[in-house]
C-alpha cells in the first residue's frame, strides 16, 4: 500500500504561523488547483458552485495519483486569495459584494498538468472546466495565525494594512491569502484557526 503523504507535515512551515502578530516568512513556488469567483463567500451560489467543482477534481487527482502513480496524499486545507478594487472593502463591514477571490487546494510536487487532465476524465458528469492548475510564488510574506470567527479578521487586517506594513517599510506584493486550518462546518466559530498571509516587498 502506498504511503500517504500529508502536505501539512512535509510543508509544515507553509501551514504554520505564529499567533497574535505578523512575522516574516518566505515561500517557494507551489502548484494548486484554482477556481476564481467574485462576491460574498460562504453560502452564496457562486461560492458553493466553486467548491462543488474544486473538491471533486482534487479528490479525482488524489485517487489517480494513488492508483496510477502509486503515491497517495491527503487533500490539504482549503486556501483563498482575496482582493477588491478598493482593498478597504475587505476590511469594512457591508462590502462583501465587492470581493473577488480565488479558491485553491495545494497539489504535491509530483502532480503535473497531464495527471490533472487524466483525473478530469474520472468525473465526466461534472463541469470542471473552470478549475485550472497553476503555480503561485509569493516569496516574502507577513503571516499570522488568527484564532476566532472570520468576522473578527477585519480589525487585524486593518492594522496590517495601515500600520504594520507601512511602518515596517514594506508595500503589498500580491493578494491577501488565507489558509483555513479548521472546517467551519465542524468547528465552533471561536475555535476557528486561519492563517492570514500577505506577500510584501521593500518599499
Amino acid at each position: 500500500m502506498a504511503e500517504k503523504i500529508d502536505l501539512k507535515v512535509t510543508e509544515k512551515a507553509y501551514f504554520t504561523a505564529q499567533r497574535d502578530d505578523f512575522a516574516l516568512q518566505t515561500f517557494r513556488p507551489y502548484s494548486y488547483l484554482m477556481i476564481d469567483g467574485e462576491g460574498s463567500p460562504g453560502d452564496s451560489p457562486e461560492y458553493q458552485a466553486a467548491l462543488g467543482a474544486l473538491y471533486p477534481l482534487a479528490y479525482a487527482t488524489k485517487f489517480f495519483s494513488k492508483m496510477d502513480l502509486g503515491r497517495d496524499y491527503v487533500v490539504p486545507p482549503l486556501e483563498g486569495l482575496w482582493w477588491a478594487d478598493d482593498m478597504d472593502a475587505y476590511i469594512e463591514p457591508g462590502r462583501r459584494d465587492e470581493w473577488r477571490w480565488t479558491l485553491m487546494l495545494m497539489l504535491p510536487s509530483w502532480i503535473d498538468a497531464s495527471h490533472v487532465k487524466q483525473a478530469r476524465f474520472k468525473k465526466p458528469d461534472l463541469d470542471l472546466s473552470a478549475v485550472r492548475q497553476d503555480q503561485l510564488e509569493e516569496g516574502l510574506c507577513l503571516s499570522m495565525l488568527h484564532l476566532g470567527p472570520f468576522a473578527e479578521e477585519g480589525p487585524v487586517l486593518r492594522r496590517l494594512h495601515h500600520k504594520t506594513i507601512p511602518e515596517s517599510g514594506y508595500v503589498f506584493n500580491g493578494q491577501h491569502h488565507e489558509i483555513y486550518l479548521s472546517d467551519p462546518r465542524r468547528t465552533a466559530p471561536e475555535k476557528l484557526r486561519t492563517i492570514l498571509r500577505q506577500p510584501v516587498k521593500r518599499a
